[in-house]
């Protein structure tokens, strides 16, 4: 009889477990818990991300109930005392870079659909309870920040990074690795002139907002062929360059962009960007609300608002473990074709885990065996047959 996985053994498929071994040895990851593996401890934390489980007891129990499945899953049954000590010990770059495997498959998808290299760039805080004091706090929150890389034409969060929430986002963002010609739009957390220049000369383009006590001055006005753009109408449109001639002093040349939105507020714009018209410079700011809504989807559908441990270890483990899913739900998605819209998709995954059917006909009802034909006369019924 043929072997069909659960929806769940499908999912993970696209981890290559050869790739993750070698990064298990190389941070030493089973070092201190043999008995509970790396891919084991993995298993248990998407589980946990589509099953809802809000406490180790809940994972403990639902986890278990499933035993029949742990061997096609190469795991098996896990109690909570295990998994608490795992997660606080083991090395977070075993779930980072598992998920930058994922990432990159991802971006391989998109690049065969031949979409632009586009990035937004933003972070979201992550507030932790009473229970972490030992989270550092930035004067609004005590807990810590996810700092995205995101490419919206493939719905990928390329880079992820988690730090403390006191961590400035230009401290961050000057670690990203710049690629020539993409675009890299991001508000006024990200500034830092070292890192603009870099952007430049790496042949790249930025979109930015300036800050309110950046001093700019005036070379000359460009014209503005098409003033209408999709939500907002640009007002102005010059190039510019830094009034201070001091260190802040810049030699790339800047354009400042000016629209009004739908709301009736004003926005000022800064990017290096020479060539594109002052509309779709708007509209490349304006669609950085779709890292927005990425950061608002993850909140509301992954499980990241409670955590299964109040140490800084198994919470990073814990927020890995949710952008794994994610990632997961992605490629699934374009690798079967599924048409449905991704939060009708992830809502069907999260009730078939561990139903043996095809993702691509997740809405479908299972078929009926076709040994056991459904008798479709009433058993009292008379047949007659003729000649």
């Amino acid at each position: 009889m043929r072997f069909t996985p659960s929806i769940l053994g499908r999912l993970v498929e696209p981890i290559n477990r050869r790739r993750f071994e070698m990064i298990v040895d190389a941070h030493l990851g089973d070092a201190y818990d043999k008995s509970f593996s790396s891919w084991a401890h993995l298993m248990v934390l998407i589980y946990a991300q589509f099953s809802g489980a809000c406490s180790l007891r809940s994972l403990e129990v639902g986890w278990n109930a499933h035993s029949q499945h742990h061997y096609h899953l190469d795991s098996g049954p896990v109690r909570r005392s295990t998994l608490s000590d795992a997660s606080r010990r083991r090395p977070i770059a075993v779930f980072a870079e598992t998920f930058e495997l994922l990432a990159g498959l991802l971006d391989r998808q998109a690049r065969r659909d031949g979409s632009a290299l586009l990035q937004l760039i933003d972070s979201t805080p992550i507030p932790l309870g009473k229970l972490c004091d030992w989270a550092k706090s930035n004067g609004r929150i005590r807990g810590m920040k996810m700092h995205v890389v995101y490419d919206p034409n493939s719905d990928c969060p390329r880079i992820l990074d988690i730090t403390d929430a006191n961590v400035n986002d230009a401290q961050v963002g000057r670690t990203i690795s710049i690629k020539p010609g993409a675009t890299y739009v991001f508000d006024k957390g990200y500034c830092h002139y070292g890192w603009w220049t870099a952007i430049a000369e790496a042949q790249a383009v930025f979109v930015t907002r300036p800050k309110s006590n950046m001093g700019l001055k005036l070379i000359g006005q460009r014209p503005i062929e098409i003033v209408q753009g999709d939500g907002f109408i640009v007002l102005d449109d010059a190039q510019v360059s830094f009034a201070s001639k001091g260190d802040s002093k810049l030699s790339i040349a800047l354009r400042r962009i000016i629209v009004q939105r739908q709301e009736g507020d004003t926005i000022t714009l800064l990017t290096n960007d020479l060539v594109r018209s002052a509309v779709e410079i708007g509209s490349l700011y304006r669609g950085r609300w779709q890292i927005e809504l990425l950061f608002r989807w993850i909140k509301q559908h992954l499980k990241i608002g409670k955590f299964l441990g109040n140490n800084d270890n198994a919470i990073r483990l814990q927020l890995f473990a949710a952008m794994i899913a994610f990632a997961l739900l992605r490629i699934a998605a374009r690798a079967h074709r599924v048409t449905l819209p991704i939060l009708r998709f992830t809502d069907l995954v999260m009730r078939c885990l561990f139903e043996r059917r095809d993702i691509a006909q997740i809405q479908r009802p299972p078929p009926v065996n076709s040994t056991h034909p459904i008798n479709k006369h009433p058993p009292n019924q008379l047949c007659f047959t003729y000649a």
